[in-house]
Formats: C-alpha cells, structure tokens, sequence
C-alpha cells in the first residue's frame, strides 16, 4: 500500500478532473491523477473533432438559464468560473479563442489537442502526477481507493480525493457508470442515468430509410411541447438525431419515458407564410409529377417530399388528394412519431447522476467525508453549446477549492 494521507488522489482524467488538480496543484497539495483509459481526456479529444465548443459568449443570465432545474446547484460554481474566466484560462496556455456566428466560443486552433497538450504540460510542472491504466474499484476496508493496474491491484490512501468519471455516454472512451453501483453501496442517492443530447427512433418505412438515411434537414424549425428550435438534423437508419432535436432532447426523452411515444413537429420552410405558400401550391402542376411540382412550387428538397409522404402514409392519406392549404399546414407541421431513445453509449451527453442533496456547498458527498465529486458524474444536463463543457470545468474547480478547505480544516 503507498501511503500518501496529505495528498489528493483525482480519478478521472477529463475536464472536471483536470481542472480540480490544477485547482489544487495551485493551492499547494500534492496531486496524482488516475484514469483507466491509456491516455487522458479521451471524451475531451473527441468533442474537439468538431472544433471544441468551449463555452458560449451569451449573457451570464440567459447562459446560466440554459442548465434549467440544476441551476441553483451550479450557479455559484459558474459564476467563479464563467465562460470568460475559462476564456482567460485557455489564451493562457496560449489558446486563444474567438465566437463563431452562433455566439459559440472555439479555440482559434479548432482542435482540442494542442490545448490537452498545453494544459497537461503545466500541470506536470505545477507536480501533478497523472496515472493511467488504474481502474477505480471503490475503497477497501481501510479506506484505500483501489484500482485494477495492468500490474494487479493497487491500494492509494489519500487525505482527500474527486471523483470526476464521467456520465455513461461513450463508453469506450471511459465514461461508462461503473461507477453507479460503488456509490450506491454507501448509500449515495444517484438518479437514474439517462442519454442527453442524443437521437430518437422513428419507425420509417423501409423505403424512406434506404434512400435518405445520413441526409441532413438543413434551415428547418422543430416544434415540441409548445418550444421551437431552429437548426439543423440528420436522418439516421433508426430515426433522427443532430443539433436542433439535441436542443428539444430533455423533453422528448421525459415524454418517452413516460408515455412510450412523443411526436415531433418539423417545419420544412419555417420562413415561409402559410397564405404565400398555399397561394404556391394553388398553382396548376401540369404534367409534373407531384415530387417535382413541390420541388419547384415550395422549395423542397428529395428529402422534405419523402418525410411528407411518410407522414400521409401514417395517416392513411394521399398526398396528392390533399387541398393546397392543407398540404401547405403539413409542410411547417410534419409530424414524426419518436417511439423510443438510442442508446446511452451514443448520446453526446448523460443526465442524471449523483444527487446534489448528496453533497455539500463544497461538492463533498456528505456520507463519505473527505470524497468530492465533479463533472457529469452530478445529476445535471445542459443543451450543446458549450454549456457541457463549461459545466465540467466549473464544477471540477469548485471541487477542487472545496478540496482545499477540506485540507486546510
């Protein structure tokens, strides 16, 4: 057994774990970072493949309202480090950022490579030690974290430790919940782990799926439960998914859950007037086939035509038998039933977690003194945008400063 009670043991090697080392680093205590994956912030590295959305640059108020129930858990941690401290954060490991058109924050470099890089060389000269290939296995009857090594098992005592792994999206870069059942034996209260921001199964035709599957629906408008979203998404073999159904993704799910089903709307030409597109539609087809008249009279795409034919086929209507200010309806309003969710290895996100009843204003689990807790282990879930990442950075500061008073007492 290594025997290390005045140091600080983080497991976990993403955001929120890398943050409360520094965090604690800075503060003076020795730290040593576990992870299980052969190499740190494999999550982190993959959400880079878009540009690494860090943060947004909206107004604190409107981004804070974006983390809805769990906000009055997080406002403080992200208030002590807002979107532009995390700003500040990464020009000083000489990435600098900028705002994209959507007010989304990225680091000039697009990749989250170098910034990884940057981030894990300062941490090694402020004396973080990082070990990798250690599997956290709970604690022993002494007390020790215990971890699985490719060199058998391993027993760390620590005057203090985070817990910083992760939600139970992506599996295979880490984050897959092992975690559930070690908490659950101490009696920490954990809510259901459940996919957020992730896709939808739809029940297509067998038609429609192999000819548009992997095609995007590009400037529509997604309506549910009386909220509207504009955007982007994408037809996937078993449904739908993309940024604009992320955006609707916490109520869709809810509504899943509860009922087995929830219907979406779709807003093929959200700019277009209902009258200016009757009037479009009223206009004589001639010989044209009714896919191309619809082609050229509103402006549809292959893909458009073939989602309102799915829908007149579920409702037992042609859709050429349709007047013009029906179809005109149906094209801002085509209805997609969603008949169940994909599975929670491929959301971007999870919601559900550790419950914050379970911890104290230091993100200390109360039944397990002297552990904290970070990131997207925590029973919070946030949209795409930024707000993820902010979160995990903001709360793996907080749980180190909390680690910090712990040490000091």
């Amino acid at each position: 057994m290594i025997g290390t009670s005045n140091s600080v043991a983080i497991i976990g090697a993403g955001p929120a774990g890398l943050m409360a080392a520094e965090v604690i680093a800075q503060g003076g205590a020795r730290v040593t970072v576990y992870d299980g994956m052969a190499s740190a912030g494999r999550k982190f590295l993959l959400a880079g493949r878009g540009g690494l959305n860090l943060t947004h640059s909206e107004p604190l108020p409107e981004f804070l309202s974006r983390y809805g129930a769990a906000l009055p858990h997080l406002q403080s941690a992200i208030e002590a480090f807002s979107p532009d401290a995390l700003r500040d954060w990464s020009e000083a490991l000489g990435q600098p950022t900028f705002v994209g058109s959507s007010g989304r924050v990225f680091p000039a470099a697009l990749k989250a490579s170098p910034l990884l890089r940057a981030w894990l060389r300062r941490l090694q000269t402020e004396g973080v030690e990082l070990k990798l290939r250690h599997r956290w296995q709970g604690w022993g009857d002494d007390g020790a974290l215990r971890f699985a090594t490719p060199d058998g098992e391993r027993a760390v005592q620590a005057g203090a430790s985070v817990l910083a792994l992760g939600g139970a999206s992506w599996p295979k870069l880490g984050s897959d919940g092992g975690w559930v059942d070690i908490l659950a034996a101490k009696q920490v209260a954990i809510a259901p782990l459940r996919p957020a921001n992730g896709g939808f199964t739809v029940a297509w035709s067998e038609i429609f799926r192999d000819r548009y599957e992997g095609q995007p629906l590009k400037t529509i408008a997604l309506s549910f439960g009386g909220r509207v979203v504009r955007g982007e998404a994408m037809i996937t073999r078993s449904g739908i998914e993309g940024g604009a159904v992320y955006a609707l993704s916490a109520a869709l799910r809810d509504a899943i859950l509860a009922d087995r089903e929830a219907t979406l709307h779709v807003a093929l030409r959200p700019d277009v007037p209902a009258d200016e597109l009757t009037a479009r539609l009223a206009a004589p087809r001639g010989k044209a086939s009714l896919t191309n008249f619809l082609r050229k009279a509103a402006h549809l795409t292959p893909l458009g035509v073939g989602l309102l034919q799915e829908a007149a086929i579920a409702q037992g209507a042609a859709l050429s038998a349709l007047a013009p200010a029906e179809l005109a309806a149906l094209i801002n309003a085509v209805p997609i039933r969603l008949n169940g969710l994909e599975p929670i290895a491929r959301a971007i996100s999870t919601a559900g977690g550790i419950a914050f009843s379970e911890l104290d204003a230091d993100y200390m689990l109360r039944k397990v003194p002297g552990v904290f807790a970070a990131g997207e282990m925590l029973d919070w879930e946030a949209p795409t945008g930024g707000y993820l990442l902010q979160g995990a950075f903001a709360t793996g500061a907080a749980a180190g400063r909390g680690v910090l008073r712990w040490l000091a007492r």
